[in-house]
């Protein structure tokens, strides 16, 4: 009999990768360590060859698991649209979305075309601006879902929990800092909660601060930090071979959390129709870290 991949198998595999280890897949899948365990051996054995390192130190997959990893995310995703496509009952309505610059590029645009494709007749209209915007916009039901960022302590019960990650002050590798003098500062606009954060919890007995670009992009702040313009608050994951985090002279920000909100005043069926995707989707398909 010819080699077959069992889709239960390759969604193993998938969450094995996405959340760091067999433990961890086991709980999303919700099934036993042994289970996700069997099925990743009946897989090797299917197409003879392994696809996890089991050695301490090794990188998690194989090179033949890092090929099979690519085949699995298109196998599941056309798997999964068609799945939702022929079960799908016919929805119409518009949806508000709103979304920060730095989620565009995730994998939250392909689960938005996947959409779109299923259901025809939902028309999402989207615009991105920064957090503290959408929660307010969430809160008063001027849109019907929001994907962006908050403190992990602000989460809310009904989110959906894409990623999380750290805060940190960066620098330019060659940018020499000097507390005796007023340290120059890259910040984001008044409606950025990093900047409330900041001007709230860094006491200035300690630092003095001079804004020396105000930027609404995120895009713009990591460019100015690279060239060496000042320091700025930004998430780990925006931090380049470039930069250089700083590990002292200022109180460490809060861990945050990227997150789906739906409107308490939004309860149409396209409405729950995406959130439903986003949330079956989150631990598959929205990968910020690559983003």
């Amino acid at each position: 009999m010819s080699p077959r991949l069992d889709i239960d198998a390759l969604r193993a595999l998938q969450a094995i990768v996405t959340y760091g280890g067999v433990t961890r897949a086991a709980d999303h899948l919700s099934l036993s360590q042994s289970a996700v365990s069997h099925k990743i051996k009946r897989l090797e054995e299917s197409i003879s060859c392994d696809l996890l390192n089991r050695k301490p130190g090794a990188s998690m997959l194989t090179e033949a698991g890092k090929r099979l990893l690519g085949y699995a995310n298109r196998i599941l995703s056309l798997h999964d649209e068609a799945v939702l496509s022929l079960s799908k009952r016919t929805i119409s309505g518009n949806i508000r979305l709103g979304m920060t610059e730095d989620i565009t590029g995730s994998g939250l645009a392909r689960i938005l075309g996947r959409f779109g494709r299923v259901f025809p007749d939902i028309s999402v209209r989207t615009h991105v601006v920064q957090s503290l915007i959408l929660q307010n916009e969430i809160e008063s039901g001027k849109i019907d879902i929001s994907v962006m960022q908050v403190f992990v302590d602000d989460v809310l019960s009904g989110d959906t929990v894409l990623y999380k990650d750290n805060l940190c002050w960066a620098k330019a590798l060659d940018l020499r800092l000097d507390t005796n003098r007023p340290v120059p500062f890259l910040s984001y606009d008044d409606n950025c909660f990093y900047r409330k954060w900041m001007l709230e919890h860094v006491s200035s007995k300690d630092c003095q601060f001079k804004t020396v670009l105000e930027c609404t992009s995120n895009a713009g702040i990591i460019a100015g930090v690279e060239a060496g313009l000042g320091i700025s608050i930004i998430s780990r994951r925006h931090v380049t071979s470039k930069m250089e985090v700083i590990n002292s002279h200022f109180t460490v920000p809060p861990e945050i959390a990227y997150v789906v909100r739906a409107s308490k005043q939004s309860s149409s069926s396209a409405v729950r129709a995406l959130v439903e995707e986003i949330n079956r989707e989150s631990g598959e398909a929205i990968n910020l870290e690559a983003a």
